[in-house]
């Protein structure tokens, strides 16, 4: 077993930033690949950023890219996520998920869940 727990969210105007804080405990952090998620109100969840176990390869959302970074500490046992230039759109509540193996963009395929962090962007 895998529990995350995500920090960092928040009220912030357009165009501010915010980073999401993502903790794990249990089995050994360094053995997984990390995704952060989003969901609004009515929408689906979707992907925003990837990260291998390695942190070699990342993934982002078309509509994240080049605002946001995803990162990993895996001597801290966290992996972040970075959101510069924020937009209204971004407003959704935010998870990072856990899973063994490739870091893909499927949410289904992903093992563990935190229990998610609000982020809303004001106009």
């Amino acid at each position: 077993q895998v529990q995350l727990v995500e920090s960092g969210g928040g009220l912030v105007q357009a165009g501010g930033s915010l980073r999401l804080s993502c903790a794990a405990s249990g089995r050994t952090f360094s053995n997984y690949a990390m995704g952060w998620f989003r969901q609004a109100p009515g929408k689906e969840r979707e992907v925003v950023a990837t990260i291998s176990w390695s942190a070699h390869n990342t993934y982002y959302a078309d509509s994240v890219k080049g605002r946001f970074t995803i990162s990993r500490d895996n001597a801290k046992n966290t992996v972040y996520l970075q959101m510069n230039s924020l937009k209204p759109e971004d407003t959704a509540v935010y998870y990072c998920a856990a899973r063994s193996g490739f870091a893909i963009m499927t949410p289904g395929e992903y093992d563990y869940w935190g229990q998610g962090t609000q982020v809303t962007v004001s106009s």
